[in-house]
């Protein structure tokens, strides 16, 4: 399955590479040519002259910048489409590396580590080598934020169904998908406050505009070329018309800082909303099927239904016009007859004020969409990975086959079956070292935190309910907070407790409590840690050495369950199958492993 997935991004890749070399040989070709078209204009111009004709001679220097504008505007067409396959080409050859190595060229999540969260740390959610690094497909820095907070809490059974059909509506246009990401590639490793300031900037009060401003502005064009006719025969009109022209001067004059202003923020921010522009298009123009990818796409549009993307359009047209101001012939021109400066400004505050609820809402639905196209990923590069069923009601219910550890490469990971079906238990998993319990830990747990994020998990088959997960795996001292081991640990287990008096379904996962102290308060604390879990009628997984603990079932065989991990001597070799069973260890591996490294036990 891997080899057909693998085949369709290569085959990308290559028309990517195909296309680059098209559009770099087009850009040549038309450098070449406005390189030509000067140097020949510049020679007509220069025969022009020598006749003395004025007329001719501005018809030739206007068709020679009309000629370059088009070139250099056909060049500039062409380096985009460049730049987009270079990207589409980027992202291809990124999927690839993300199935064979696991490699990816987005952000592995770093700043979102919290040893403090319930679950993120002890299940390797963000960092290198991490669930995020896997799945994570997001440019923009918002939607890095909304693919972390997916992971991190468990979404309602509705939003998990709903995130289920976006994937598999994903999955059957991966074209789109490749385009989408090439499309945002751009905004990789950008910062927060870009989008930010742009939404502030939108945001604003509009400061009052005159009604007489806006009719002035608005018929002064018409006026001044009325005017401009009646004082070709009667040159009485010409002192209105100068009038007039004083009256532009002295508004655009009057209103320079503000347009400075406008000009000034808009060439920044409105470079990065022009850049994902092309993103919103393609999120409008497609047909969705899933019921959460037409809904996100509905509120892109206004109350009147035009789009964003539309309305990023008018904005551009806006921006444009008001850089005619930086042409000192065209400025002027405009300014005298239209006070251009202060009819664009208006037009821009305008366009502001209507807008401003719409812009923050669409960095909303961008961020849901590329966090889905994440996910989606999961679903097109590993088709063997399952939908979970979600199961509603308040039981707790997490039924597996062939559950597997997604960060684990394929040819080296082990699959095992899990069943917990409606009911209240504890689980306790004895084992020897290195015998796989910290991983099938971590293997329930992750699958998990995949399940409730929508996504699809690594097992044939799933049936789960809504949960909030704790781990307790990885506990860690700090010299700079003056915490020793165990008093980290104490505070863990007061995190557990506070929490399941909190929350409602808490599925927790400990993995050898109480490390840091002797053997036998080790094995007293963690019993009566127990105990108190099962009388707040706790559910999850504990793993521990003490094999003490799994006579607990004895006291409580309707609640606790012993399940273990096992391993082979044969010759003194070890060999480990890191498969489940039923019941409790009866072979460790302490002994051996010293005596490997010549240190002899005795007895």
């Amino acid at each position: 399955m891997a080899a057909s997935i693998i085949a369709f991004y290569d085959s990308q890749a290559s028309f990517a590479d195909q296309e680059i070399s098209r559009y770099g040989k087009l850009i040549n070709t038309y450098s070449f040519m406005r390189l030509f078209a000067i140097l020949l204009g510049g020679l007509v111009i220069y025969q022009v002259l020598q006749y003395e004709i004025i007329w001719l001679v501005e018809l030739s220097f206007f068709l020679l910048i009309i000629g370059f504008a088009f070139l250099v505007k056909k060049q500039g067409s062409y380096e985009r489409r460049k730049q987009f396959y270079e990207a589409l080409k980027a992202v291809c050859e990124n999927e690839i590396a993300s199935i064979q190595e696991q490699k990816n060229i987005y952000d592995y999540g770093a700043v979102f580590q919290d040893e403090a969260h319930q679950y993120s740390s002890d299940l390797d959610i963000f960092g290198k080598a991490s669930l995020f690094n896997l799945v994570n497909r997001c440019a923009s820095p918002l939607s890095n934020e909304r693919l972390a907070a997916w992971l991190s809490s468990p979404a309602t059974e509705s939003d998990i169904t709903e995130r289920q059909e976006a994937i598999k509506d994903f999955t059957s246009r991966l074209n789109w998908v490749q385009e989408f990401k090439a499309s945002l590639l751009f905004a990789r490793g950008s910062d927060k406050s870009e989008i930010n300031n742009l939404i502030n900037y939108f945001g604003l009060h509009q400061e009052r505009i005159s009604p007489a401003l806006r009719i002035y502005v608005r018929i002064v064009p018409y006026l001044f070329f009325i005017l401009t006719a009646a004082a070709w025969f009667v040159p009485f009109f010409s002192v209105p018309l100068f009038l007039i022209a004083v009256t532009n001067a002295i508004l655009v004059l009057s209103n320079q800082m503000k347009v400075n202003k406008t000009d000034r923020v808009l060439n920044r921010l409105g470079k990065t909303l022009a850049a994902y522009s092309e993103a919103f298009y393609r999120i409008e123009t497609e047909r969705w099927n899933s019921p959460l990818c037409s809904a996100l796409t509905n509120k892109l549009k206004n109350e009147h239904g035009k789009s964003f993307s539309a309305k990023l359009q008018q904005l551009s047209v806006l921006v444009r016009r008001l850089e005619y101001r930086l042409n000192i012939f065209a400025g002027l021109f405009l300014n005298g007859i239209a006070a251009w400066d202060v009819r664009q400004l208006i037009a821009i505050e305008d366009w502001r004020q209507e807008n401003k609820d719409l812009m923050p809402g669409a960095f909303e639905v961008l961020s849901s969409f590329e966090a889905l196209v994440s996910l989606s990923s999961l679903h097109s590069n590993y088709p063997e990975w399952v939908f979970p069923e979600i199961v509603s009601g308040d039981k707790y219910t997490y039924v597996a086959n062939e559950l597997a550890h997604p960060l684990i490469p394929a040819v080296q990971r082990i699959s095992n079956d899990f069943s917990l079906v409606d009911s209240l238990k504890i689980d306790i998993i004895t084992g020897s070292n290195m015998a796989g319990k910290s991983t099938f830990l971590r293997t329930v747990g992750i699958n998990a935190v995949l399940a409730f994020a929508g996504a699809p998990v690594c097992a044939t088959s799933m049936r789960v309910s809504v949960m909030n997960l704790f781990a307790y795996m990885r506990i860690r001292d700090s010299l700079n907070e003056s915490i020793s081991t165990f008093k980290a640990e104490l505070n863990r287990l007061q995190s557990l407790l506070r929490i399941l008096d909190q929350q409602n379904k808490v599925y927790f996962l400990i993995d050898e409590m109480l490390r840091g102290t002797n053997s036998v308060d080790k094995y007293r604390g963690s019993k009566a840690v127990i105990e108190k879990l099962v009388s707040e009628e706790a559910v999850g997984i504990v793993a521990t050495h003490d094999l003490q603990i799994a006579r607990l079932e004895d006291k409580y065989p309707d609640y606790i369950r012993n399940f273990y991990f096992d391993i082979q001597v044969i010759e003194g070799e070890m060999f480990f199958d890191y498969k489940l069973k039923a019941g409790e260890c009866k072979t460790f591996n302490a002994s051996l492993l010293l005596k490997q490294i010549g240190i002899e036990v005795e007895g």
